[in-house]
């Protein structure tokens, strides 16, 4: 392999890898405010003892996603120079936001929050909490927005052989970055739901604890399948707007080669070895136009036509993503969130009034069902970057053309070598840490004074 597949291959696996950590942290850190608040309001000590426990597992996780995601950004000027040369006018801004407004608010008052159990009055204390979530959000919105000018670049214009800001708000409030953002961070919540549903289902099917980890089940059953439901809607909308901007995407995802109306949804589609033909397809009649234009006899173009069409308009060369990876990325990350989904509508019938099950295979799947949003979320982004291929920057910029020059491909996979490593064994640390502290039992704590004069504590 070239320095240019090295460089794909190092940045995907890093950012897929980094991505583990956000959508969790983004959750559950709404969740940890949600759980907190009943604390606050009712004075229960198991909302307090919940409160301990899931904010520990939220902080190994906020830890880890700031080490593997401060690696991003140096990807940026060692293995895409070109790239950032290009774009850096643009893209600088949302990510100096991110770093200066969204992190720094979400870090400042989640150290408050760590260390001010003992210290500060009780609203304030909880008003830290929600400031955390908030700023996870925000800074979720900066990236997304920088992202989506890859996808659809706006607020622009070319100088110097340089994509030059003109129009700051356009890219605040670029189409794409206003329906992948609701879409992403119902994604979260998902995520968080799954996360509490899989480790209270670990303690309940145990009969531990059962005071602090039957709220908490519950309360991660309603968040996975209410955010299920904003998935399915933010997706329809999420599908119109891709379909707009980037319809060679929408064509590879559903491994549509030919023009139709009205076009049907693939369920499964056999294609030849290099993805240029279908062999065989099983479909839903219109689906696929209804996703893409709203109405079930709309038209949908199929990929040879549009690469046709970007022939002409761009020049000779190949236009077509991996098709293989776009259609089956697309079909794993909707499968594996919808069955997430549809575990925790069959948990939550079954522990319906009290009940709890006596059958341990129930809470097994319960438990393991964990991995499935981690799989939507992994798929999701595959499909994401791979189908805008080959552009870097959607029609500005392709990416062969932003990879650094004078970076050989040895010095590339050296990194990639040491980085994989490492983040191997990060990840044996995270989960380690991760099944340590969500094994152990809720610490038995006592609601804080708030006129204790003690000095700052750290709580975990």
């Amino acid at each position: 392999m070239d320095a240019l597949d090295l460089a794909r291959w190092q940045f995907g696996i890093t950012t897929v890898y980094h991505w583990l950590f956000v959508p969790i942290t983004i959750g559950m850190s709404l969740l940890v405010a949600m759980v907190h608040t009943a604390w606050v309001r009712t004075g229960k000590p198991h909302y307090l003892r919940a409160t301990k426990f899931w904010g520990k597992l939220l902080l190994i996780n906020f830890a880890m996603g700031v080490v593997t995601g401060i690696v991003q950004e140096f990807q940026f000027g060692m293995n895409w120079s070109s790239y950032s040369r290009f774009v850096g006018d643009i893209f600088g801004a949302p990510l100096a936001m991110e770093a200066l407004l969204a992190f720094f608010l979400e870090s400042t008052f989640l150290g408050l929050w760590i260390f001010g159990w003992d210290r500060l009055p009780k609203k304030l204390h909880l008003a830290c909490i929600w400031l955390v979530a908030f700023g996870t959000m925000l800074s979720g919105y900066f990236i997304l927005a920088a992202n989506s000018f890859m996808q659809w670049p706006v607020g622009f214009t070319i100088a110097n052989g340089r994509a030059e800001l003109t129009d700051f708000g356009a890219v605040l409030t670029n189409k794409v970055v206003l329906a992948t953002f609701p879409h992403t961070i119902f994604a979260a919540w998902l995520s968080a739901g799954i996360v509490f549903m899989a480790v209270s289902a670990w303690h309940v099917g145990r009969r531990r604890d059962l005071d602090v980890f039957r709220p908490s089940l519950k309360l991660g059953l309603w968040t996975a399948l209410i955010s299920f439901v904003l998935i399915f809607f933010s997706g329809d909308t999420l599908g119109k707007i891709m379909t707009e901007t980037q319809p060679m995407k929408m064509a590879a995802a559903e491994a549509l080669y030919e023009t139709m109306q009205p076009a049907p949804f693939s369920l499964l589609t056999i294609g030849t070895l290099d993805g240029t033909e279908p062999i065989f397809q099983l479909e839903i009649p219109g689906a696929l136009s209804f996703l893409a234009t709203g109405s079930f006899d709309g038209k949908v173009q199929g990929i040879n036509d549009l690469q046709a069409q970007y022939e002409k308009e761009f020049g000779p060369g190949d236009y077509r993503p991996y098709i293989p990876i776009t259609y089956w990325g697309f079909r794993l990350m909707i499968g594996a969130g919808a069955l997430a989904a549809l575990i925790a509508l069959v948990l939550l019938w079954l522990t319906r009034k009290g009940r709890i099950p006596e059958r341990r295979w129930i809470w097994s799947v319960a438990v393991w069902s964990v991995v499935l949003p981690i799989v939507a979320h992994s798929f999701g982004w595959i499909f994401t970057e791979m189908g805008r291929q080959p552009w870097i920057v959607f029609s500005q910029m392709e990416t062969v053309a932003g990879v650094s020059p004078s970076v050989s491909a040895g010095t590339v996979l050296f990194s990639l070598i040491v980085f994989t490593l490492l983040y191997g064994v990060l990840a044996v640390v995270e989960l380690g840490l991760m099944i340590k502290y969500g094994r152990k039992a809720p610490p038995p704590v006592e609601p804080p004074k708030e006129d204790d004069d003690s000095t700052l504590a750290f709580a975990y």
